[in-house]
């Protein structure tokens, strides 16, 4: 986990004692979360959310977390474990869209609902799914650019984690936009893990080895602002880049603009972590839910920049919350 990031001490506590069992005895619904990843602000911001949600639902659910750190085979492993557990649904964010299927098709068979959160699989094996668009996503970001660009130039792209369905899809959605711009070239497109220093020391290597980058298409806050860096490092003039709604990024667009720096900033909501609950709830109350619930991305310009930034806020914190300033501030250590 990043220095400065702290994810409220009582979500880690796992109920691992705890069995189904034990559970319905006081008539609680007995929900799996798995904490998939914690190696980013945003993942952490997310656990939060859903954290925070469940505090509003002590007198219905009870949870038990488990943690996968990005680790397929583990969150295979902790999906084992739950559904020994005997609990009535699973939330889990896939770290792989096909090795999951198999654990979750067991869950299923044994009655344990199972919602997405975040991230897809390729099947049907769940019983709701609730994210964005994450094509739309890369559209959203790329068509800017390209407006920017008045369709020509150099470009680079910056994706995440390779295999997993969240980045495969925002670069899909991007590369769909420049293939309508020949005069758009993607000179080398790398995977930097969503990560600040990954995607400083990629751009380092990128303005190294290509004396023309005309814009950078990124698919992270954290990424963006390794580019900035890399970019003032290298002495090279800022161009055009993409962002994401992480305040720290924000921040720094804004330092930026009177130097003429522009950006767009899409988001992939943390208080996806919160609904995800709300689903889960209402699956289990027996009520419809829509088993896709893919929504719009929410987006962020110059012109609205000012009501997002938070220059009181921790730069780890992400503008698309449910989160109070307080439980922002107790979240993220200074």
């Amino acid at each position: 986990m990043k220095k400065g990031l702290r994810i409220l001490a009582s979500a880690a506590v796992l109920t691992a004692g705890l069995t189904g069992a034990a559970f319905a005895a006081d008539g609680k619904y007995t929900i799996g979360y798995d904490n998939y990843f914690m190696g980013n602000s945003w993942s952490v911001q997310l656990a939060a959310e859903f954290k925070a949600e469940a505090e509003k639902h002590t007198d219905k659910v009870n949870v038990v977390y488990v943690e996968s750190a990005g680790d397929t085979q583990k969150q295979i492993a902790n999906i084992e474990d739950l559904i020994t557990k005997k609990v009535d649904a699973i939330i889990t964010t896939p770290t792989s869209p096909t090795a999951l299927i198999p654990a979750l098709k067991k869950a299923r068979a044994a009655g344990i609902k199972i919602v997405l959160l975040a991230a897809t699989i390729k099947s049907q094996d769940y019983d709701a799914l609730v994210t964005v668009d994450d094509v739309a996503f890369g559209r959203t970001g790329a068509e800017w650019l390209a407006q920017k660009l008045g369709g020509k130039g150099d470009i680079i792209a910056l994706n995440g984690i390779a295999g997993i369905s969240t980045s495969d899809d925002r670069f899909k959605g991007a590369e769909e936009v420049f293939a309508k711009y020949p005069d758009i070239k993607i000179v080398a497109a790398v995977n930097a893990g969503w990560d600040y220093a990954q995607g400083k020391q990629a751009v380092s290597n990128l303005l190294a080895a290509n004396p023309k980058i005309d814009g950078v298409w990124s698919q992270g806050g954290a990424m963006t602002l390794g580019a900035i860096d890399a970019f003032e490092a290298a002495q090279r003039p800022l161009v055009p880049m993409t962002g994401e709604d992480n305040n720290g990024y924000l921040k720094r667009w804004k330092q930026l603009e009177d130097k003429g720096f522009d950006s767009i900033g899409t988001s992939k909501p943390t208080w996806l972590g919160s609904e995800a609950l709300r689903v889960t709830i209402d699956l289990l109350d027996g009520k419809a839910v829509e088993k896709d619930m893919v929504l719009p991305v929410p987006t962020i310009t110059a012109a609205d920049l000012d009501k997002f930034v938070k220059p009181d806020l921790s730069d780890s914190f992400w503008a698309g919350t449910r989160l109070t300033d307080e439980q922002v501030k107790a979240t993220f250590a200074n």
